[in-house]
């Protein structure tokens, strides 16, 4: 029995570095900016950014400037995009926190410029460009109105355009091939404006891992850093979990056949069985969705999870493996010996996605850092 919190969530940083170098390589030259929006996918936004900083991450992503300053806070200096832009009254940080916003919107442009103009500085910005994603930037029909308009606030700085894919994680789908098509459109009207953007980024992890953008010298990963599979397509990725969620058995219990287990006896044991209680439950991010289905790693062998899933608690039948004992630890996620628990795996159990897993279990617990190197 180990001395570290009985349910914790073990942050592997050195398959983090992994994650982060094998990006690189496919990377092949590009710069990487490294997501590490709601608090790094649960992983702890401070600590990865820290650790992959010293792995040569040129910039960073939040979603929001709550998500920025503990960055700035702890030291870290690298460029920080905004991808949820700004809200009014919040653009004096931005300058003081030195971040750049994804820009979609006119008027925080305007503000921006005026801020900028007062203190005698020049504001980056990255504009941000719909091409097929359906969700926040200009649409391509508006951006010579929007550039027109860009050419006269003096005091901003167009240091990057992007755009988001909808369907890369589709391995096979072409509209991502329209949407670069389109991009490449976007990004003739804003060179032939003037302006020369340093950064042109539209990869996000799964992207990156199945098509080259030629006149893209940036990359976005994401889920990929943190182990996660960017699709259903990407299973031969040499990618580390990072994330390994912990708990330890705090009872063993003998059943008749015929006992019901917990609330609304949802499972009822149809042999004599062994039950091991574990004291996680949704309350901890372990969602109820699980109740019945889902399944733990404990000694290196799956188990399954019968009954529902409680607010504190899940029950783990544990009658195929008669060697395990109290204070055994058991693994909701990640890996136990030569087994491993994936994320996507689980999530698909409960039709969500494995970015849900990890903020919702990630920002719950207890995080233990560890790293060989």
């Amino acid at each position: 029995m180990d001395s570290l919190p009985a349910t914790r969530i073990e942050i592997d940083l050195d398959a983090l570095r992994h994650n982060f170098r094998l990006a690189c390589e496919y990377a092949a030259g590009r710069d990487l900016l490294a997501v590490v929006k709601a608090d790094a996918y649960g992983h702890g936004a401070v600590r990865v950014a820290q650790t992959l900083v010293g792995e040569g991450a040129e910039l960073f992503g939040v979603a929001h400037l709550g998500e920025a300053a503990p960055l700035r806070q702890a030291g870290i200096d690298r460029p920080i995009l905004l991808f949820c832009g700004v809200r009014p009254g919040e653009e004096d940080q931005v300058l003081e926190l030195r971040l750049t916003p994804m820009l979609f919107d006119l008027g925080l442009a305007e503000r921006l410029d005026g801020l900028a103009a007062a203190a005698g500085l020049r504001q980056p910005v990255h504009l941000k460009i719909d091409t097929g994603m359906g969700r926040v930037g200009f649409r391509p029909e508006e951006l010579p109105e929007v550039l027109e308009r860009l050419r006269q606030l003096s005091h901003l700085e167009l240091e990057g355009v992007v755009s988001h894919l909808a369907l890369a994680d589709e391995r096979d789908n072409p509209f991502s091939e329209e949407q670069y098509a389109r991009f490449r459109a976007c990004l003739r009207q804003v060179r032939e404006a003037g302006f020369s953007p340093r950064w042109v980024h539209l990869s996000n992890s799964a992207a990156l891992y199945s098509r080259d953008f030629p006149e893209c010298n940036l990359s976005r990963p994401g889920i990929s850093l943190y182990g996660g599979l960017p699709g259903p397509g990407f299973a031969d990725l040499d990618l580390r979990p990072v994330m390994h969620v912990r708990s330890s058995i705090a009872q063993l219990k003998q059943v008749p056949a015929g006992t019901g287990v917990s609330y609304g006896h949802r499972f009822t044991a149809g042999r004599p069985t062994r039950l091991a209680a574990v004291p996680v439950g949704y309350a901890d991010g372990y969602s109820r969705r699980f109740s019945n289905c889902g399944e733990v790693l404990i000694r290196g062998c799956r188990a399954p999870v019968v009954g529902t899933v409680c607010m504190n608690w899940t029950l783990v039948d544990v009658t195929d493996l008669p060697e395990v004992a109290v204070g055994d630890r058991v693994t909701f996620l990640g890996r136990d010996g030569d087994t491993l628990l994936r994320g996507s795996d689980l999530a698909a159990k409960i039709g969500t996605i494995d970015y849900e897993l990890y903020c919702s279990l990630g920002s719950r617990n207890v995080r233990v850092y560890l790293a060989a190197s």
